[in-house]
């Protein structure tokens, strides 16, 4: 693992209370995260992922997904440079036949040595899989940490009658950037040009700051742990004045009650935000910033919708390829991610979090960073990828 992974000290020392934050730069351990849709993995087929700096194999198998580190005990190989899978539950080692059972990660044999004493007593790290939502989310961390998913995602998401949506794409960025990007209400102003306005009627403030009372924090013991921002209780700013002259102004419409596309916005531990009544109402946007490696997120983008019948799904299905995918999730949310990557060069040395220059309506992404580490429930390191 590169130096730049490490955080500087000298930094972790002067943000204070959100030094927990400054120092997951790879992550927080011991959390559920997605990794991929459930529909991109088949029976019996096997992928690697990347996740907080490791790389891993999950496997569909019987229809169970099992997660295990791409990672030989022998030389330390990477298992994915050839796969080997001679039965549909054990992988083995191209360079010397190691070979472990993907449900336990046990040594079970090794194929060039038989009578090798390690066999049965040694075993591969695995990690614990579950599927919700049409997503495969991994509990990357300890195994006396493990703790039920509903604590690492939004209020709302496993309902039963939501239908989820969605697409991943890998960002040039640090996880961070991607989290306070989506929980930041001043980024409002990079969008007030978006495709999205033809397919609903928006009042889209250039900016706003929340009022007292407008961002609540989370931290009920048995659930998720995050903070929210609602926007009804916000001073919008309308107009952009330079000199005297109004040179921008957000669209506005009688319409529309509120003063945004959204009645508010919450984020939540590990790092998944919750957009309500987006892309539109009756709507509401998930979206999870996934640490692959210091400088590099998996963004999982989702769309979540009440449905009750076939034709609910059919219809939220076909809205969403034709309207809400490529306006919302492609085209406005390109946006997040085009700032995220040119604003991560200002933060990879660390010194960003002490060199920015923070304003009033930034006082919600302070109280994020405080949340995450007085509950992010361990900080991924170099040392723990050994």
């Amino acid at each position: 693992m590169s130096e730049e992974s490490i955080v500087r000290e000298d930094v972790a020392e002067m943000v204070g209370d959100w030094r927990g934050y400054v120092e997951a730069k790879l992550g927080f351990r011991n959390h559920w995260y997605p990794v991929r849709f459930s529909n991109e993995l088949g029976e019996g087929q096997l992928q690697v992922v990347e996740l907080l700096g490791e790389r891993l194999l999950i496997k569909r198998i019987d229809g169970v997904v099992y997660s295990m580190r791409d990672r030989c005990l022998h030389r330390g190989v990477p298992l994915s440079q050839k796969p080997d899978c001679f039965t549909k539950d054990t992988i083995t080692c191209w360079y010397h036949g190691y070979t472990y059972r993907f449900q336990t990660g046990d040594l079970v044999n090794i194929l060039a040595v038989p009578d090798s004493r390690l066999i049965g007593r040694r075993k591969i790290v695995t990690y614990p899989v579950e599927e919700a939502q049409g997503l495969i989310f991994i509990f990357l961390g300890d195994e006396d940490m493990v703790h039920p998913l509903a604590r690492d995602v939004p209020p709302g998401f496993l309902d039963e009658d939501l239908m989820v949506l969605g697409k991943h794409r890998v960002v040039d960025s640090n996880w961070r950037l991607g989290a306070e990007n989506g929980f930041d209400g001043l980024h409002i102003f990079i969008h007030k040009d978006t495709t999205l306005r033809h397919y609903r009627t928006f009042n889209f403030p250039i900016g706003h700051t929340p009022r007292p009372g407008a961002v609540q924090v989370v931290e009920d013991e048995e659930g998720p742990k995050g903070v929210t921002d609602d926007f009804s209780q916000h001073d919008p700013v309308w107009d952009g004045v330079i000199d005297g002259q109004v040179v921008i102004s957000g669209p506005r419409s009688e319409q529309v009650h509120g003063t945004s596309a959204s009645v508010g916005t919450s984020i939540w531990l590990p790092g998944v935000l919750k957009v309500d009544s987006f892309p539109n109402p009756g709507l509401t946007q998930f979206e999870w910033y996934v640490p692959l490696d210091a400088k590099r997120h998996l963004y999982v983008q989702t769309i979540g919708k009440k449905v009750h019948t076939e034709e609910d799904r059919n219809a939220f299905a076909s809205d969403f390829e034709s309207i809400w995918k490529p306006h919302g999730l492609d085209g406005f949310n390109s946006d997040d991610i085009w700032a995220r990557e040119v604003t991560e060069p200002f933060y990879a040395d660390d010194y960003g979090w002490v060199d920015e220059m923070l304003c009033e309506p930034d006082s919600t992404l302070l109280e994020w960073r405080r949340v995450a580490s007085r509950h992010g429930r361990g900080i991924q390191t170099p040392e723990k990828l050994r």
